[in-house]
């Protein structure tokens, strides 16, 4: 049984409004624009597609999207915007669960992949979407690097996000490479609402070997969709690697 957190119903109510700013579609171009360049005409499968905010305006474009989606209310929100018929989703964890067919393209994005709270479950989505992708299949994940250099000696929270309306942080186990993500929404007409998600930090190179592992090779490292160029400060990267 996969370690990740289970987003519920109450989870799955909110999230659309949670990123309504990544998924407005100018927030959302360059992340569509390098998913449909790298699928290259071919099938691709979303893994934790969630509501569909990537995947559904992925398939608007003409692009056939499959997803995996552990949360069956995730799912249940993605249907009332597009049926099976448009975007087929398979529900179980992005580790083990098979879809049918092979795919030119896998993707993971937002941060996805380190809901995955073990080094040998991450492992196995690696390989998981290898499995999935056609010879000379790409393999694509957008991650966050952990800001650890933030961190000065014996404080183990660091903010992410301070606005008027959300205030996140994240909590850290320096050993286990473990972590929390804690969100306070605030309302000027309500009570604050709190929510908090696990994860598993891992970093670019601990990517690499896990795709070698997997049988797959780095093509390409970006600091974002934009393609801005991966240096010591980036605080995220996108990163395509490739089945021979």
């Amino acid at each position: 049984m996969t370690s990740s957190d289970y987003w519920d119903q109450a989870t799955a109510d909110a999230y659309d409004q949670d990123t309504a700013e990544q998924s407005t579609p100018a927030a959302l171009a360059p992340t569509l624009d390098v998913l449909e360049r790298l699928a290259a005409g071919g099938r691709v499968l979303e893994l934790a597609i969630g509501t569909g905010r990537v995947g559904v305006a992925l398939a608007a474009r003409g692009v056939p999207v499959t997803g995996i989606e552990l949360s069956e209310p995730m799912v249940a929100r993605l249907r009332r915007k597009v049926d099976a018929r448009q975007v087929p989703v398979v529900v179980g964890d992005m580790a083990t669960t098979q879809a049918d067919g092979t795919f030119s393209l896998v993707y993971l994005v937002f941060n996805t992949i380190s809901n995955l709270r073990t080094q040998a479950e991450q492992v196995a989505c690696f390989r998981n979407a290898a499995r999935h992708l056609a010879p000379g299949g790409r393999f694509v994940i957008e991650l966050w690097v952990p800001p650890l250099r933030r961190l000065p000696p014996g404080q183990l929270a660091a903010p992410f996000d301070v606005s008027d309306t959300h205030l996140g942080m994240d909590t850290y186990d320096l050993v286990t490479q473990q972590g929390t993500s804690h969100h306070y929404w605030l309302s000027a007409d309500g009570p604050t609402r709190y929510g908090a998600t696990n994860f598993r930090y891992l970093w670019p190179s601990e990517c690499d070997l896990m795709a070698e592992l997997a049988g797959m090779q780095l093509e390409e490292r970006t600091a974002d969709w934009t393609g801005a160029p991966f240096t010591s400060d980036s605080e995220s990267h996108v990163s395509v690697w490739r089945k021979p």
